[in-house]
């Protein structure tokens, strides 16, 4: 598109990370500006769950992390042969779905990311009924091949927006800005702007 940039046009099916199962398709629009700032994201699924279903999962994956008696730390999530510990599950779904929100802000036409691993997590302890998790996150940038360190503040409660704060900082490109909040389930989220921390 003359003076915007490039526009495309995506049809795809997604799967459920954990167990492989179909979880819909969709169709998408993703304007790349000229400009640097985030793609343009225009998406409509349809999920082979419903919203209730999802919702159930989401209570599940709560209920799991409100359990623990005393807050939850890790290091290295997956390990080094790509394990991960049962009781750190629940940690790793919400870090894969709270960094795709810095991967969406971070992501080019020419930069993509995955989430390589956690490298640290630890749980905030509150009064209310949000859960609270600081994680120091390492993506994997496409085609670079550079590890990226990011710091990632997570809060939510099912029913409530996903929201997710950030700041990164690579040895090629400096100290990069953070972002504010995303908002979302666990699972699934778009992105919204906000205030660095």
């Amino acid at each position: 598109i003359p003076e915007s940039g490039h526009k495309y046009y995506l049809q795809f099916s997604t799967e459920d990370y954990r167990t492989g199962e179909d979880a819909g398709s969709c169709l998408a629009t993703v304007l790349y500006p000229k400009k640097k700032s985030p793609p343009v994201v225009s998406i409509k699924c349809s999920h082979t769950k419903d919203k209730k279903e999802i919702l159930e999962e989401d209570n599940r994956l709560y209920q799991r992390i409100r359990h623990q008696t005393k807050p939850i730390t890790g290091n290295n999530i997956p390990d080094s042969y790509g394990n991960i510990e049962p009781a750190l599950e629940p940690v790793w779904a919400l870090a894969v779905a709270g960094s795709s929100s810095i991967m969406w802000e971070k992501s080019t036409e020419s930069l993509g990311y995955s989430l390589a691993q956690v490298k640290a997590v630890k749980q905030w302890m509150r009064k209310d009924d949000f859960i609270e998790f600081d994680y120091t996150v390492l993506l994997h940038e496409i085609p670079t091949q550079e590890i990226i360190s990011c710091h990632m503040r997570l809060t939510w409660l099912p029913g409530h927006p996903l929201k997710v704060k950030h700041f990164c900082a690579s040895q090629s490109h400096g100290l990069d800005e953070g972002s504010g909040a995303e908002s979302g389930s666990a699972a699934g989220a778009s992105a919204e702007k906000g205030a660095s921390f």
